[in-house]
């Protein structure tokens, strides 16, 4: 489907500000929506929004149906008399600029398991009945993940692989048992998805009465240390441990001499066709119950993916394999009805990935930060190429800022040259026709005033941010996720410029 012509900000719920360790989806994310209804803006776009695990990255998810019980709102808990007040006055203090995950997880888990201790008591009737109602409904992942995330606790967190074999391959008997003995592990996590989603839904409600719409994200690929593959091994190809065949990533490029092995199973799309797509629909029918428009991250392993044996220990020696291509999508559509997608198609992209993006009319990416540089597509991110039906972004959350973008020079493990960087900064100075000195706006204001329906911009960019608030540096395990930012560097003078920007280029109405 097309999109009107609207922009937002990019900014997953962990960054947003607040007094207990990590953003929430509560009062906070609903001050967030008010700011951006003030600028003008009329999208949110998050990251992937499930629980995540070892590294604390978006994109490697217990599960893909679940919601990320560390973004519940204490504050709201207090509202519904669930928990006590009194405890969040002795909550430890923590950064406010950044998620230090260790000891966060570990505080805001003694809150969660107290208010599902005392679930029962202090619920009305009404909440205990809607509870009920909610497991019954969502059983269909729930149980399975519920269980998984028991054991994976009752297991010091360890991968499924690595418990004893009858619960790792599912035993059914094995499996009885331990339902008997993590019967309060299980219902403390249906309980936390409960209150994840009662909060989620009650925040998208509010962003639609501010004329604010939800972006969410999925990748393809699921993690293999997930519920998902857990439950369903079927569906993906792994040897007779649980452990996979060939796995995910991209070959050798001008990025990466050695290609990128991600590692996650690739699914058996001959099984899923066999299916009707089933699994593919539930998990698109859910993020459609939280989100308004969804980013499919690498959209292109649905036209052909790169397979990589496991054995090997990098992505060289892969082979380019079909993925179920259109049937797919057609699946979804019969099922689902339209499907407003967004396709994550940067890097290396053929004819046939443009071909499948283009007959459902999903937009792609543009990312104006790949826009200067001396590499044959940078043509293709210049504003004056832009489709109608595609979405700008000034970067992603893979990217630099734009500030630090732009200063920054070659360093250790720079793939440029320092020649090569000053080459581009004058290119960009030259085709804005700026000092540089305020360059965040320079791009925001050529994303907004381009011919893209949708332009989206990082909060980093908007609050004009170096590169001490990037979310991520892909390829590198630690540091990664945990910028936040803090209300005061919102001002009311940066709300104006954006929604100003937004106004003169027509994407405010």
């Amino acid at each position: 489907m097309e999109f009107d012509r609207e922009s937002g900000i990019l900014l997953h719920p962990t960054s947003l500000p607040g007094p207990y360790g990590i953003g929430e989806i509560g009062s906070q994310a609903r001050q967030f929506v008010d700011s951006l209804e003030r600028m003008g803006q009329r999208l949110w776009q998050i990251l992937p929004h499930g629980p995540t695990s070892y590294g604390d990255s978006p994109y490697q998810s217990l599960s893909t149906f679940a919601g990320n019980h560390l973004l519940i709102s204490f504050d709201d808990l207090v509202d519904e008399g669930l928990l006590n007040a009194d405890r969040l006055r002795k909550f430890p203090e923590f950064p406010d600029h950044e998620v230090d995950y260790g000891p966060v997880i570990e505080a805001r888990m003694e809150i969660l398991r107290s208010v599902c201790r005392t679930f029962e008591r202090k619920a009305s009737d009404e909440l205990k009945q809607a509870y009920h109602e909610y497991c019954r409904r969502e059983a269909f992942w729930l149980e399975d993940y519920a269980l998984f995330y028991a054991l994976k606790d009752a297991h010091d967190l360890r991968p499924w692989t690595e418990w004893p074999r009858e619960l790792g391959l599912r035993d059914p008997m094995a499996l009885d048992e331990a339902r008997r003995k993590h019967h309060t592990a299980i219902r403390n996590v249906k309980i936390q998805q409960f209150l994840f989603d009662r909060q989620w839904q009650a925040l998208r409600n509010y962003a639609h009465q501010h004329h604010v719409k939800l972006i969410g994200d999925i990748p393809i690929f699921v993690a293999h240390d997930s519920a998902d593959v857990w439950a369903n091994p079927d569906l993906y190809y792994l040897d007779g441990t649980g452990q996979p065949i060939v796995i995910a990533g991209v070959p050798p490029d001008y990025f990466s001499a050695t290609g990128q092995r991600w590692g996650n199973p690739l699914y058996r799309w001959d099984i899923h066709q066999h299916t009707g797509y089933d699994w593919w629909i539930r998990r698109m029918k859910k993020i459609f119950e939280m989100v308004d428009i969804v980013r499919i991250d690498h959209f292109r392993g649905f036209e052909a993916y790169w397979e990589i044996p496991a054995h090997e220990p990098t992505a060289m020696n892969g082979r380019w394999v079909d993925g179920p291509k259109g049937a797919i999508f057609d699946a979804m559509i019969t099922a689902i009805g339209q499907l407003p997608i967004i396709a994550e198609d940067l890097g290396v992209i053929t004819e046939g990935v443009e071909a499948l993006r283009d007959h459902y009319h999903f937009p792609g990416m543009r990312i104006l930060q790949f826009a200067f540089g001396n590499d044959a597509k940078a043509a293709d991110y210049r504003p004056e190429s832009y489709p109608t039906n595609c979405v700008v972004y000034t970067g992603t959350h893979d990217n630099d800022t734009t500030v630090g973008w732009f200063w920054s020079n070659a360093g250790e493990n720079s793939t440029r040259t320092q020649e090569e960087i000053e080459a581009e900064r004058q290119t960009i100075l030259a085709y804005v026709q700026t000092d540089g000195s305020q360059i965040h706006w320079d791009m925001i204001s050529l994303a907004a005033k381009s011919n893209a329906a949708t332009a989206i911009y990082p909060l980093q960019d908007v609050l004009g941010l170096g590169s001490e608030a990037r979310m991520n540096v892909p390829g590198v395990e630690g540091g990664n996720w945990r910028w936040r930012f803090r209300w005061e560097q919102l001002t009311d003078e940066i709300q104006q410029r954006l929604y100003d920007i937004c106004e003169w280029s027509g994407r405010i109405y």
